[in-house]
C-alpha cells in the first residue's frame, strides 16, 4: 500500500518557517503531528520574538500606573484605595472582557484579535495623558481593560495550539518573561520621566512603546497552523465554558490564578507608599528603580516553566508558592536591602508559579483552549482588582504589617491549593499520561 507524502518544499514560505525543521517525505499523518513548533527551530525563535514583544507591552501598559499611585493621590486629592482604581479598573474589566474576546478568537482567529487588542490599548494609554480629571483617567483605564482583553488569553491559547508539548513550558515561560520585563520597563520609564518631566509624558512614552510592539507582533507572529475555526453559537460557547468549570483541577487552577496575581499586585501597589514615607523617604524615580527586581521574573518564568515540564508541575508549583510566602514575610524587616530581597524572592516565585499554572491550564483543557485560558486569566485579573483594592483597606488600618497579614493568609491558601493540584496531578498520571 502506498502512503501519501507531503514535501515541505511544496508549502508556502511562511508555513515552512512555522514548521521549523521538518524531515522530508514524512507520511501525511506524521507531517501533521509535526506542525507544532519545537524549540531550536526558526519557527520557535520567530514565534517567541512576537510573543515576547506582546507580553512586554501588555504588562508595561497595564502596570505602568502602579508607581504613580502616590502621585495620583497628591495631584487629585484621593486616598490610596481610590488611587488603586487606576489599576483595578483596568484589570477588573479585563477579567470579564476576556471571556468574550477569547470566544471571538475561536471564530475569527488568534492573530487578528491580538494585534487589534494591543494597538487599541496603546492608543488609549496615549490618550490618558490629556485627561483633566481623575474620573476621566479612570474611565480611559477602564476602557483599556476592555481593549486589552484580546491579548493575554488568546496568546496563551496560541502557545498551547502551535507549540509542541515538549516546548510549551519554555515558550510560555518566555512569553511571561516578556511580561516581567515589560512590568519593569513600564514602571521605570514612567518613574524616571515623572521625576524629570511629568507623569503624563511617562504614560505617553509607554503608549508609544506599545504601538511599536504591536507592529512587531503583526510582522513576526506566524499565522496559526493548528487553529480550527468555530461557527458562531452562543449555546456552544456556553456549553464549552461549563465543560471547563466542571473540571475540578481547572477550578483549582482558577483559584490559584486569583491568589497569585492578587497577592503580587498588592505588594507592589503599597510598597511605593511605604518607601516614599519616613524612614525611607525615597523619590518616585528611586522607588521605580527598586521595582527593577522584576528582572528576576524574566529568568524565573522561563526556567521554572521549563522545570515544571521536566520535573512535574505540581511540586514546582508548590515550591514557587512557598517562595512567594517567604518573600512577603521577609518584607516585614524594616531594612531597605532586606525589603528589596524579599520583593525579589516574591517576584521570582510569582513568575515561576504563573508560568507553571498557566501552561497547566492549557495542557489540562481538552477543548477550546482559548476559553480555558480566558477563565484562568479571568480569575487572575479579578484577583488583581479585588485583592489590590482590599490591600488599601489593610494599609489604611494596619500599615505594612496589615498588608502582610492579608497576603500571608492568602498565600497559605494558595500553598494548600498547589498541594492538592500536585496530589491530583500525581493521581491522574497513574491513570493516564498528562498531556
Amino acid at each position: 500500500m502506498m502512503t501519501a507524502c507531503v514535501s515541505p518544499n511544496s508549502l508556502p514560505a511562511d508555513e515552512t518557517i512555522a514548521l521549523g525543521a521538518v524531515p522530508r517525505d514524512l507520511p501525511l499523518a506524521e507531517m501533521e503531528a509535526d506542525l507544532r513548533v519545537r524549540r531550536g527551530t526558526p519557527g520557535f525563535h520567530l514565534t517567541n520574538l512576537a510573543l515576547f514583544s506582546a507580553g512586554f507591552s501588555t504588562f508595561a501598559l497595564i502596570y505602568c500606573v502602579q508607581p504613580l499611585m502616590p502621585v495620583f493621590s497628591q495631584e487629585f486629592g484621593i486616598t490610596p484605595a481610590q488611587s488603586s482604581l487606576a489599576l483595578s479598573a483596568t484589570t477588573g474589566l479585563l477579567a470579564f472582557a476576556m471571556l468574550i474576546a477569547s470566544s471571538l478568537s475561536e471564530i475569527v482567529g488568534r492573530k487578528p484579535v491580538m494585534i487589534v487588542s494591543l494597538l487599541a490599548s496603546s492608543l488609549l494609554m496615549m490618550a490618558c495623558t490629556f485627561v483633566e480629571s481623575w474620573h476621566q483617567l479612570v474611565f480611559l483605564r477602564a476602557l483599556a481593560g476592555i481593549t486589552f482583553s484580546g491579548l493575554p488569553a488568546v496568546a496563551m491559547a496560541y502557545v498551547g495550539e502551535e507549540m509542541h508539548p515538549d516546548s510549551v513550558g519554555l515558550a510560555m515561560g518566555l512569553y511571561i518573561g516578556g511580561s516581567g520585563l515589560g512590568g519593569l520597563g513600564g514602571r521605570t520609564i514612567v518613574g524616571v520621566l515623572t521625576d524629570f518631566v511629568s507623569w503624563r509624558s511617562g504614560l505617553f512614552a509607554v503608549g508609544l512603546v506599545g504601538v511599536v510592539c504591536a507592529l512587531i507582533l503583526w510582522q513576526t507572529l506566524p499565522a496559526s497552523r493548528n487553529f480550527k475555526r468555530s461557527a458562531p453559537s452562543l449555546k456552544a460557547l456556553a456549553s464549552s465554558f461549563a465543560g471547563h468549570l466542571r473540571d475540578g483541577r481547572q477550578r483549582a487552577l482558577l483559584l490559584q490564578g486569583f491568589l497569585l496575581l492578587g497577592s503580587f499586585v498588592c505588594v507592589y501597589n503599597y510598597t511605593g507608599y511605604r518607601l516614599m514615607e519616613a524612614p525611607f523617604s525615597l523619590s518616585q524615580g528611586a522607588v521605580s528603580l527598586i521595582f527593577g527586581v522584576y528582572i528576576v521574573g524574566i529568568f524565573s518564568s522561563a526556567y521554572i516553566g521549563d522545570l515544571g515540564s521536566r520535573l512535574g508541575r505540581g511540586p514546582v508549583l508548590c515550591g514557587s508558592m512557598a517562595l512567594m510566602l517567604g518573600g512577603v514575610l521577609l518584607t516585614l524587616v524594616p531594612e531597605l536591602p532586606i525589603i528589596i530581597a524579599g520583593m525579589a524572592i516574591l517576584t521570582f516565585g510569582f513568575f515561576g508559579a504563573h508560568s507553571v499554572a498557566s501552561s497547566w491550564v492549557g495542557a489540562n483543557a481538552r477543548h477550546a483552549k482559548a476559553q480555558a485560558s480566558s477563565l484562568y486569566l479571568f480569575a487572575y485579573y479579578l484577583g488583581s482588582s479585588a485583592i489590590g483594592a482590599l490591600g488599601g483597606v489593610f494599609w489604611l488600618h494596619g500599615a505594612w504589617p496589615g498588608v502582610v497579614t492579608l497576603l500571608a493568609g492568602l498565600l497559605l491558601v494558595g500553598l494548600v491549593v498547589a498541594g492538592w493540584l500536585a496530589w491530583s496531578g500525581a493521581s491522574h498520571r497513574q491513570m493516564a499520561p498528562e498531556t
